[in-house]
């Protein structure tokens, strides 16, 4: 199984918005054949798996990460093709959350004589897919809260100066991040302040930037700004009725998508644009950059992980911005209380996870 979960990794952010998937069929102890998801429309894993085998497939034993399949999508059915290669026993780290599979494609193979084992590493299977869990289950993105701060907590000094603030080990982390989540989202003050194109930088061929939201509540960013004139067909503006109407038609015709939001104490309402996202079929939202956006967001009830990477640095200054900034809570017990924190050395930064919610 731990092979198996290895194997899925690779379709990190080319299967999305497909769950990650390997499998790995053994015979007599042996590992036979393996295979995992690729990306979007291509086969299975269990597909794979069986392409690659070497020797008799029949009577063999396969482990997967998550449920076989019962419904034919973009590709046909797994469970139905496990039974046509005569497989003896099925080893499943965790029931597929999907409604249209959800214990259906476990119940096919049982009634079929096949033996089913499940939950197998299912704690780490169910991480593994976390976002496709909450994506499938509720129809709302995923979201990562990304920051990096010194160990003082800030973001850039008095003078907003904020590069680098922490290691290229780090910097090179967050970039995978960029490739594994489909959108990125920042504030305006991000933008005005640092002009980044938010686009990532991988070694692989066909590498993808991830689609770029934009919070801007009264349309401040100028059409100059990179964010505009880097892949705008890329980028979506979330503003709200404050925003001048003509420069909003002056950035459509960019190529830049607008999405109209309510106001929520004079700023966009986060909650109504991650259900305009996950219309949109964008699956995981990572936020970076932005103290005020930060504190909104977890305030606005729609953060599920924390991600900080923490630099061996001490910055000081009453004025210098926070990862966190906002009105903040006025109360101890309001605190926004985050759970499962592990730690790791990334360079000589640390990186910190932590969740809110359970998916």
């Amino acid at each position: 199984m731990r092979r198996a979960i290895r194997l899925a990794k690779k379709g990190s952010g080319w299967v999305n918005p497909n769950p990650m998937v390997g499998a790995v069929l053994v015979r007599d102890g042996q590992i036979t054949g393996e295979g995992y998801h690729h990306y979007f429309g291509s086969p299975h894993a269990e597909v794979e798996t069986f392409n690659h085998a070497s020797g008799t497939v029949a009577g063999a034993t396969l482990v997967v990460n998550l449920e076989p399949c019962i419904h034919e999508g973009k590709t046909p059915a797994c469970a139905p093709l496990i039974l046509e290669k005569g497989i003896k026993r099925v080893v499943v780290g965790m029931e597929d959350p999907n409604p249209l599979v959800k214990g259906e494609g476990i119940n096919f193979l049982r009634k079929n004589g096949i033996r089913v084992d499940v939950g197998i590493l299912e704690k780490e299977c169910i991480e593994l897919n976390e976002v496709f869990t909450k994506y499938i289950s509720t129809g709302l993105p995923f979201v990562i809260l990304k920051s990096a701060m010194t160990m003082d907590g800030k973001i850039a000094t008095v003078t907003n100066s904020s590069r680098w603030i922490t290691g290229e080990a780090s910097r090179k982390r967050v970039h995978k991040m960029r490739q594994q989540y489909t959108a990125i989202m920042a504030g305006a003050g991000t933008i005005l302040n640092d002009d980044p194109l938010l686009n990532t930088r991988q070694g692989r061929e066909g590498s993808r930037d991830p689609i770029k939201v934009i919070a801007d509540s009264r349309g401040r960013i100028p059409l100059t700004a990179r964010i505009f004139l880097n892949n705008p067909q890329l980028t979506i503006l979330a503003v709200t009725d404050q925003a001048d109407s003509q420069k909003l038609r002056d950035i459509e015709r960019l190529g830049v998508q607008i999405v109209i939001c309510p106001r929520k104490e004079n700023r966009v309402d986060l909650a109504y644009l991650m259900k305009a996202l996950g219309r949109m079929g964008i699956d995981a939202v990572m936020i970076e950059g932005g103290g005020t956006l930060a504190f909104s967001a977890l305030k606005d009830g729609i953060v599920d992980k924390v991600v900080c990477f923490i630099a061996p640095k001490i910055l000081g200054g009453d004025k210098a911005p926070t990862s966190v900034g906002g009105t903040g809570v006025e109360k101890l017990e309001d605190a926004f209380v985050l759970k499962n924190m592990r730690v790791k050395k990334v360079g000589a930064d640390l990186m910190m996870e932590s969740w809110i919610s359970n998916y």
